[in-house]
């Protein structure tokens, strides 16, 4: 009996190691003879990388021109704001990059600002409140993409 197991032991143990010196053997040789270099051509050159290919699916960060807008109520005052978009695609970028689709976004934040007081947006609270007002209301423009999120860069009420 004890012979037996004997034998069953030194056979695993020369199964695993010939096992690990074949997957060790490929590794070298794909790493070293085995190498496929990849094929540049002038097409290859000359086509540019799309959005997705360049940067995968990262989000980005669409800042748009700054917004001087007058509020609503009495006194009249003005605000001034820059607005980050955080798209959650490379699509959805591509998306709001196009003429259409920016002009639509910010046509609806000016409305969204002239709709609102300085009482609405001096708290935090109402920053907030905007913010997702922005999100719901630009999310309505896209058909592709979605923005995740909105960052205020400057925000200035006179």
């Amino acid at each position: 009996m004890n012979e037996l197991i004997k034998k069953i032991v030194v056979s695993v143990f020369v199964a695993v190691n010939l096992s690990v010196l074949a997957v060790g053997s490929y590794w070298v040789y794909i790493s070293t003879i085995g190498y496929d270099f990849p094929k540049v051509t002038e097409k290859s050159l000359r086509e540019p990388a799309s959005l997705k290919e360049k940067f995968g699916d990262t989000p980005m960060i669409y800042t748009m021109d700054k917004f001087t807008v007058n509020l609503s109520g009495l006194p009249k005052r003005t605000i001034r704001v820059q607005v980050n978009l955080d798209m959650i695609s490379p699509v959805a970028f591509q998306e709001i990059m196009d003429f259409e689709y920016r002009a639509k976004a910010r046509d609806k934040i000016v409305k969204i600002l002239t709709d609102k007081t300085v009482d609405d947006l001096e708290s935090i609270q109402g920053k907030l409140f905007l913010k997702d007002k922005i999100v719901a209301e630009v999310n309505q423009i896209l058909h592709k993409g979605l923005v995740k999120d909105v960052y205020f860069t400057d925000f200035v009420m006179n």
